[in-house]
């Protein structure tokens, strides 16, 4: 296998989609971006999140109070990367158990371990 030039493969980021992607997220979804899944994110992205924070009112004082209250009650994989919920994108917050379901979830099987976010808990 020949090595050299273009046998690394580069990732880069395309600025247009990632920007299109922020501004339509909402407020709560850019925060935890910004903050609880932070280590998992691109440099470059996490700018154009806090540059769309600041452009919609949201404080430094605020960002910081947003990630001193994730931090106390999400699950970490890591410092900055939280554990995501099973059921959806936002940080998980417990451990629990949810069915698994076949037939366009109509039909139970049997219950499996998941990472629950608070909304999820609840249920």
């Amino acid at each position: 296998m020949p090595s050299g030039e273009g046998s690394e493969t580069q990732m880069s980021i395309d600025h247009e989609r990632v920007r299109e992607n922020i501004r339509q997220a909402e407020t709560e979804d850019l925060l935890d971006r910004l903050t609880v899944y932070q280590a998992g994110m691109e440099p470059e992205a996490l700018g154009i999140i806090e540059a769309e924070l600041l452009a919609r009112g949201v404080t430094d004082a605020q960002i910081r109070n947003h990630e001193e209250r994730r931090a106390g009650e999400v699950l970490w994989q890591e410092p900055g990367l939280a554990y995501r919920c099973s059921l959806c994108e936002r940080p998980a917050v417990t451990r629990g158990w949810v069915w698994q379901r076949i037939l366009r979830g109509l039909l139970p099987l049997f219950p499996r371990p998941a990472y629950l976010c608070a909304v999820h808990r609840r249920r």
